[in-house]
């Protein structure tokens, strides 16, 4: 069933986009007395041009890889250098935040500027949180 989107719903979820996850928003719109599915959230805020990751969010390598439509090894070599900033989770898992993302994407190693020129833009701007 597909119900179209009301003015006040569309409001809630630009409002809250960049701070909380598809499951908090459906929380949120739940209280306001709409029921949307944590999909048909994620669906509308990629529609809208905002990343499903809320801004105060850490990625995994694998997870920007796939965005990226890289290796994951390649992110795990860009950490190993140190050209990307990154807490460990675990002794083989790294999260990567934001900011250490917009750094790298910012200002990259030198050799690597023709391959990050080259990757999607709007990849890029969805890690960031970026509207395209």
């Amino acid at each position: 069933m597909n119900t179209k989107w009301t003015d006040e719903e569309l409001a809630i979820i630009e409002a809250k986009a960049e701070l909380y996850t598809p499951k908090q928003i459906a929380s949120i719109l739940k209280r306001h007395g709409y029921f949307r599915t944590t999909i048909a959230i994620a669906t509308k805020l990629w529609a809208l041009g905002y990343s499903t990751s809320p801004f105060l969010d850490n990625y995994s390598s694998a997870e920007i890889a796939r965005v990226l439509c890289v290796h994951s090894t390649t992110v795990s070599g860009w950490v190993r250098r140190g050209w990307l900033k990154t807490s460990r989770r675990s002794s083989k898992r790294y999260q990567v935040r934001r900011w250490h993302l917009k750094n790298f994407f910012d200002n990259p190693p030198q050799h690597l500027k023709k391959r990050i020129a080259s990757i999607d833009s709007e990849a890029i701007n969805y890690l960031l949180g970026r509207k395209a």
